[in-house]
């Protein structure tokens, strides 16, 4: 099992920055890591993804330029670091883990290829 906790949510104006942090624990065998969010009444959805080693990251385009995906490995933590936030971006944000290998942004931002989530954090950013 693989525990997933967030944390760096908060209230924020429009324009504003947040960084989130994920730290994974437990018999951890994730390759990658992801963040998605769910603002009320809408479906979970892609925000960044980073395999472990590096290779890969892939965010979707609405936040390229202005979120940073990062990872510490000896800390088994992943950052999603987030500027220029918008009143849309408003949510509850999750971090997400994956055991099984795959390949290309459809993988990497379908959230039925993650095994493990954390409990999220919230997000609100005021306009």
């Amino acid at each position: 099992q693989v525990q997933l906790v967030e944390s760096g949510g908060g209230l924020v104006q429009a324009g504003g920055s947040l960084r989130l942090s994920c730290t994974a624990s437990g018999r951890s065998r994730s390759v990658a890591m992801g963040w998605f969010r769910q603002a009320p009444g809408k479906e979970r959805e892609f925000v960044a993804a980073t395999s472990w080693s590096g290779g890969s990251t892939y965010y979707t385009d609405s936040v390229k330029g202005r979120f940073t995906l990062s990872r510490e490995s000896g800390k088994n933590t992943v950052y999603l670091q987030m500027n220029e936030l918008k009143s849309e971006e408003t949510a509850i944000y999750y971090c997400a883990a994956r055991d099984h290998n795959c390949s290309g942004y459809g993988c990497y931002a379908g959230v039925l290829e993650y095994d493990y989530w954390g409990q999220g954090t919230r997000v609100t950013v005021s306009s």
